[in-house]
């Protein structure tokens, strides 16, 4: 999936696989499909000359569903997918985010929700507790220190020799072809994601936390935005 290797990647040209009334099918596809709290990738693609608005994209058995606003009739031919490249943009600001976040807490993750206008995440904090106020400096800080995101593969089986890489308990690494990608948040933060995120942690540019909620013995959460 191109995504995988290259979130910026803007476009992509791939043959159809199948139509399925709203959906269109393609093996590999620049547009990020829907999982582990991050909404799918919206956009237009392009199908012999006719365009088609996509409002979700979604994970198919053969592939990357991208979901129109209508029923398709084409059934064969070329697409030619253009994502909407701010919507991408602030999610993967959101999800980088949550590294951050993950950074600063070093604890387990419940559960997790990646918005527009606001995220969450949930923490399993045990005994502990944590001065939640100060988040706004200690994020704030890992974004100005300009830290490089850089990705990584190790094997399914190096994983399993390595169980503290992860970090969320309700959402397992998406395993591919026997190979697991790693998310590098310069020396900070590693640990297996399959979602997109920025290339340095400033171009998040300003978090701002909203609240603390305890959802119960094992959730801890916390919302935010960024600027």
């Amino acid at each position: 999936m191109i995504f995988l290797n290259d979130s910026y990647m803007k476009e992509f040209q791939a043959p159809i696989k199948i139509v399925d009334g709203d959906k269109v099918v393609t093996a590999d596809s620049c547009f990020y499909a829907q999982s582990g709290g991050q909404p799918g990738d919206k956009g237009i693609i392009e199908i012999n000359g006719k365009k088609f608005n996509v409002i979700n994209t979604i994970k198919h058995e053969l592939g990357i569903a991208h979901v129109c606003d209508q029923p398709l009739e084409i059934t064969s031919g070329e697409v030619l997918g253009t994502i909407d490249w701010n919507h991408r943009f602030r999610l993967m600001r959101m999800h980088t985010t949550m590294h951050l976040l993950c950074a600063a807490l070093p604890f387990f993750v419940t559960g997790g929700s990646i918005g527009l206008e606001k995220s969450r995440i949930d923490f399993d904090l045990g005994e502990e507790t944590f001065e939640y106020k100060t988040l706004n400096t200690i994020i704030n800080e890992f974004i100005q220190q300009a830290h490089p995101i850089s990705y990584q593969w190790i094997t399914n089986e190096e994983l399993d020799q390595q169980p503290e890489l992860v970090r969320t308990l309700s959402v397992k690494p998406p395993r591919t072809s026997n190979k697991i990608r790693l998310v590098k948040i310069g020396t900070i933060d590693l640990q297996p994601c399959g979602g997109t995120h920025v290339a340095n942690t400033k171009e998040i540019e300003e978090f701002k936390f909203i609240k603390y909620e305890s959802k119960g013995k094992m959730n801890k959460r916390i919302q935010f935005t960024l600027s």
